[in-house]
């Protein structure tokens, strides 16, 4: 059995991947917190949810993330060993836990990449990816993880490609809110002005929320 008190994960679609993944092996004792894209709003988050992580002894973050490596494409679930931010500071994440977690899934393990904002072109990813000893790069780990461990609490991250190296995307980051809110209307118009680019958005979104909903319950299956 699988020592994970409780998931970490955006709120919205991912979080309801998640949910749909552990219904299907029938899994109620993981308590999962959904938290806003990115990191303004983390200490509100951890003053919300502080009781629920406090009793936590092991937190597991999931989500999608994006592809910095013509190794990964859409679909492909990694374990992140480490982690850094855009000003190179690095976290390691708990060896014993995320080694529990392999043992379990037979996946690759990765470094990460937190950035403040979403990264839409495929050639910036390539520009980061010189940049940084980085294979995956997300919004949200490397500050969770940071104040987690603060707290004594071991910290996995696991995450699903939703976005590769074969073509760009549409630029989202005004359509985020200063409270991480995916906005609809500022969404829709970023999507209608890139259509090609929404399209992939879209398929890549769709397949990698499958891919996250499967890998949550194959971990937690029997």
């Amino acid at each position: 059995m699988l020592s994970i008190n409780t998931i970490v994960v955006p709120q919205g679609a991912e979080y309801q991947a998640i949910c749909r993944g552990l219904a299907k092996v029938k899994i109620d004792s993981i308590q999962v917190i959904a938290i806003p894209l990115g990191v303004k709003q983390i200490s509100q988050v951890l003053s919300d949810y502080s009781e629920q992580i406090n009793n936590s002894t092991n937190v597991l973050i999931m989500g999608l993330c994006g592809s910095l490596s013509d190794d990964y494409y859409v679909a492909d679930s990694v374990l992140v060993k480490s982690c850094q931010d855009l000003s190179h500071n690095l976290i390691d994440l708990d060896a014993k836990l995320t080694g529990e977690l392999q043992q379990k899934l037979s996946i690759n393990l990765v470094a990460g990449l937190t950035s403040d904002r979403v990264i839409t072109q495929a050639t910036e990813k390539l520009i980061l990816a010189q940049g940084y000893p980085a294979t995956i790069v997300e919004m949200e780990g490397y500050s969770y993880v940071r104040e987690l461990q603060r707290r004594g609490i071991a910290v996995a991250m696991l995450r699903v490609v939703s976005d590769d190296l074969c073509g760009d995307l549409p630029d989202l980051n005004q359509a985020i809110d200063s409270q991480g809110n995916l906005q609809t209307l500022p969404m829709a118009i970023a999507l209608i002005k890139q259509p090609m680019a929404a399209i992939r958005l879209i398929k890549g979104s769709l397949t990698g929320l499958k891919a996250l909903e499967q890998i949550t319950a194959k971990l937690f299956s029997s």
